[in-house]
């Protein structure tokens, strides 16, 4: 099924899906998972031909799930999105790195509090789970003085926690979070992602949730339980609660690192779009050894599929 190319080191890399490759992609499969920044959506924007492919798709029976590392948003909230953009799009579909994190914590039966680094989404998705939690937005305005003999109080009854992205991050949170991991016997260090960068804004990158973990790796010297991309729980938890067969499944990201070494890890098909984070320098890299079983410039180039059909009755 891959489509790639021999190259005079015996090796391969990968080549433009045509449109007989986007053919039998469809057809090989029966659910399609998708990143949504740079997949879906750069923003605050559709991208180009999106809500057309998604209705071919499902015109022909395919299962949609959308996928996203960014947890600032709950199910509900990307749900608005979805709305707002003018997608059609189920709330059952929606997967995100926020609802993971509570997932993950209601798999292990957690009973104690979480600490979170983070914003609304997973306040609203632990809510959903009954897990108390502290921190996020209410800790934004919180300021450390550092005066002579300041000392932090924490809970002690804090169990876990949650970092995920936060536009509001500090030195408060960053503290308070370190000594809930350091002094709280057992307490979990859970990321929601380790993205590098995400597109925030149609304009460019902005560094994205690993910058926040990184902070709390440092001060604690650990190394965090990752419960997004391409974290094995996250699919896992998806094929269990959409009753998917792993060969059943192409993951389409712009990620590499990512979004495509998560389906690859999973045994997925695998499809990269240039619409988002990966250029084609990048991906056809010698130094890049994540190779996608396809790839193009962005996810609308599957109605070729459809207009061909037409050409062809």
């Amino acid at each position: 099924m891959v489509s790639c190319q021999a190259v005079a080191n015996g090796t391969t890399q990968p080549r433009r899906a045509d449109t007989d490759d986007k053919r039998k992609l469809i057809d090989s499969v029966d659910c399609f998972i998708f990143d949504c920044d740079g997949v879906i959506w750069r923003g605050d924007s559709v991208i180009d031909g999106v809500p057309e492919t998604l209705d071919m798709l499902r015109a022909m029976g395919k299962r949609l799930v959308f996928v996203t590392n960014n947890s600032t948003k709950s199910r509900a909230g990307y749900l608005g999105k979805f709305t707002g953009l003018g997608l059609n799009v189920n709330a059952e579909e929606i997967y995100s790195s926020s609802y993971a994190a509570a997932a993950y914590l209601e798999s292990i039966d957690f009973k104690k509090k979480v600490y979170v680094i983070g914003e609304s989404g997973i306040l609203e998705e632990l809510d959903l789970k009954g897990i108390q939690h502290l921190g996020g937005p209410e800790d934004a305005e919180k300021v450390v003085a550092l005066k002579k003999g300041e000392y932090m109080e924490h809970d002690e009854d804090v169990g876990a926690v949650v970092v995920g992205f936060d536009r509001h991050i500090n030195y408060y949170k960053i503290q308070y979070a370190t000594l809930c991991i350091r002094e709280n016997p057992g307490c979990l260090f859970i990321a929601t992602n380790m993205d590098a960068v995400t597109h925030l804004t149609d304009a460019q990158e902005w560094a994205g949730n690993g910058s926040m973990v990184g902070a709390i790796a440092g001060s604690t010297k650990r190394e965090p339980i990752t419960v997004g991309k391409p974290a094995e729980f996250m699919l896992d938890n998806i094929a269990k609660t959409f009753g998917l067969k792993r060969q059943q499944i192409c993951m389409v990201g712009d990620r590499l690192d990512t979004d495509i070494l998560f389906g690859k890890n999973g045994g997925l098909t695998t499809c990269l779009v240039l619409s988002g984070v990966t250029d084609e320098e990048t991906l056809l890299s010698p130094e890049n050894s994540v190779h996608p079983d396809y790839y193009m410039s962005q996810l609308s180039e599957l109605l070729a599929v459809k207009e061909a059909a037409k050409v062809a009755a």
